[in-house]
Parts: structure tokens; sequence; C-alpha cells
């Protein structure tokens, strides 16, 4: 299942514009509870803890599962990662077309944390952030509340190529669930120097690249993953309300749930909406909280209700090794368990970033981790699974 990277830039880091780092917390860490407290079998948790520890799940950096609002376990897990990717990091290529900045991906010193601090990597769930501000600007009327309006009033036709009657009837709501019908290939290895994001990501102008893509597809009828559609949602989001969606969230949704961040932004200073977002494992076991609290957070409506609904309610099937997931608005629907119906809200980014919330357990899953290079033998998947299990285990 694709998830996100951002890939290359031509551009040293010296000339990107770089958002700054937040470092208030506003509210409190989660409270810490033993499993068996709140329905979980810790036995099962310590076996998870304990493969991932011996590798089995690849390269993963952190492990939080919270449930009922309480911390049921925290672990972390050390690499080296200027010993497994060092060598990488000295020589250009599709994951490193900035040597000495922040689109290196092999550089310890932007990934997986930023500035070798504590905050993460988010990579693809920096999408599901910017469908999230979207939506809390929309209950203020200061971003389009016509999801079916035409995107290009936003652009200067004149500067597209390959525009076309299907292009001029690409909407808001076909960029929310991948299906705006523009030529895109991200199903390719994120190693590979065809992949489309990679391509982006060499460009000056993300945004003019992928606008300029021909039509593939007639809008709303394909889902086709792509990084590039979210890049637009930067654009489109800075025209219509005068405001960064980076400058946007900080104000209305970290500032409230007491997040710190940093948010790349693009060589032409959009923030990098595709992949760029850096928080903890924590602050994003917080946005968890907020979706399955209906958009509440400690008592005021951070995201209305309505726009979390619509987030989680599939638009388009996706079929990923024999099962069907859902998409939303920037949100994956995983299936787990036996019936089709059961869908997990998830938010996925490259290297193994990973938020699940299962209202049905009231259950918080968050994995980080970069694992970012295809092996032959592929990590297991299936940790949220075996959560849910620790939950039925413990089940009188």
């Amino acid at each position: 299942m694709k998830a996100r990277i951002g890939l290359v830039a031509l551009v040293l880091s010296c000339l990107f514009p770089l958002a700054p780092a937040q470092e208030r917390t506003l509210t409190k860490d989660w409270p810490a509870a033993e499993p068996a407290a709140v329905g979980l079998d810790s036995a099962a948790l310590t076996a998870l803890d304990a493969d991932i520890a011996a590798g089995k799940y690849g390269l993963v950096d952190s492990l939080l599962i919270i449930r009922d609002g309480k911390e049921v376990m925290a672990r972390s897990y050390s690499h080296d990662y200027g010993q497994i990717y060092g060598e990488l990091a000295k020589h250009e290529g599709p994951l490193n077309h900035d040597v000495n900045g922040p689109y290196n991906y092999f550089s310890a010193e932007f990934h997986p944390y930023y500035k070798r601090g504590d905050l993460h990597t988010m990579q693809s769930v920096s999408k599901t952030v910017t469908s999230i501000t979207i939506g809390s600007a929309m209950s203020r009327k200061e971003f389009p509340a016509d999801l079916d309006a035409p995107i290009l009033k936003y652009f200067d036709e004149y500067k597209i190529a390959n525009l076309d009657e299907r292009k001029r009837r690409i909407t808001l709501r076909n960029l929310l669930t991948m299906t705006a019908g523009l030529e895109w290939n991200e199903d390719l290895p994120y190693n590979d120097p065809k992949n489309s994001a990679d391509v982006m990501e060499a460009t000056h102008d993300w945004v003019q690249y992928v606008i300029n893509q021909p039509m593939a597809a007639e809008p709303g009828n394909v889902f086709v993953y792509s990084s590039g559609v979210t890049q637009l949602l930067s654009h489109i989001f800075k025209k219509a309300t005068g405001k960064n969606v980076d400058e946007y969230a900080a104000q209305y949704l970290f500032q409230p749930l007491g997040i710190r961040y940093h948010w790349k932004h693009s060589p032409t200073g959009l923030p990098d909406t595709e992949g760029g977002l850096y928080i903890s494992a924590a602050s994003l076991a917080k946005i968890g909280f907020l979706f399955l609290n209906n958009g509440k957070w400690e008592g005021k409506q951070i995201v209305p209700a309505e726009w979390v609904k619509a987030s989680v309610t599939s638009a388009t099937k996706v079929e990923d090794e024999g099962r069907h997931w859902g998409y939303g608005f920037q949100w994956w629907l995983q299936p787990y368990g036996k019936s089709p119906e059961k869908f997990a809200w998830a938010a996925r980014g490259f290297g193994g970033q990973e938020l699940r919330v299962v209202p049905e357990y009231h259950l918080i899953v968050v994995l980080t981790g970069w694992e970012i290079i295809p092996s032959p033998q592929e990590p297991r998947h299936d940790e949220l699974e075996r959560v849910i299990a620790a939950v039925k285990r413990a089940m009188p």
C-alpha cells in the first residue's frame, strides 16, 4: 500500500524556506495505565514488543498504544541511521538529490528525526493533517465550503499545459479523495527515479508540475494515489485563505492540542503538504484521539464533527493484498477482522509512519519507523491485528 514520501529537490537546503519548529506544549501528556486496567492482554503486547525489538517489523522507531485515553504501552527502539544509511547519504539519487539538506532521505540530520531531536518525520501523514486543517478552516468560513467546485479558478489557466475539459472538471473533492484523474505513477518503489513523486520533487515548482500533467481519466472515476494532488491543496489553501497550511494548523490545531512541530516547505515556499510534517508519536496519537472524539479536544470543538464523519467515510475502494480498503478525505480505511464492514481509520506515511484508530475498541495504535529501502524479506505488517487480538483475549 503506497504511502508518501518526500523525494527529491535539486535545490540545496539553504534555498529551502523551512518553517520554524514550535516549542510550547500546552496540554498534558497521556495518563498511563496497566494493560489489564483498560482491557488489554499484557502478555500479547509484550510479545509484540519483543518481535518489534527483534526486527521482525523492520526499522521501527516507536510503538504507542492508547486505549480509553490512557497510555498502555510506549516503547522506543534505537537504530543507528548514520551507520545504516550513511554511505547512501553521500551520493545523489532518487531519494537524495539534496545531499546537504532536508530532502536527503538518508541524512540522519533530517531523517527520521528532525535535527536529531524528538520530532519524527510523518511523511504522508502530512496529507491527513492537511485535510484536517482544511476542515477546520471550513468551519470558520475561511476556506470554500463547496467541495464540488472546480479548482482551476485558483490557477492561471494560460500557464497550464495539457488543458482540456476533463481537467476543468477537477474539484476539491477529487483532490481530497485521490480521484483527480491526472496521470500519475506512485506505485513504483520510491527509490525508482521514474516514480512521479520523485520526479515532482526534482523540480522547482511542484504545483506547476502536477497541474501540468495530462489527464488519464475522468475526475471522480478512478482512485490513483498521488502525492502531487495533495500538494495542489497547499497552493489552493494559500490562495483561498491568505495563509499557509502550516500557519493555520499551528493556530487552530497544534496549539489547542499542545503539539510541537516542524513542517518543511517546497522550493517555492509552500508547505510540503504531501509529506513535510514532523511531530512526535504522542502528538500523532492526539490527532487520532481528536477524531475518536468527533473533533473535540478537552471539551472544545477543534474540527467539525461533520468533517470528521466525511473524512473517514469511504469515497472509493482500493484493492490491497486481496482485501478492500477504503479512502476518505486523505484518510485510509483499513479492514480488520473477518467482517468486510469493519475498518480502522488510518493515516500512513513512507518509512513506517502509522496511525490507526479503532472506534469499536476506543483504541489508538501509533508506529513510527524509517524502513525506506525495499528488502528481499518483507517486514511483518500485522501489528494492528495483534493489538486487537490483545483486546479480545482480555475480554471475559
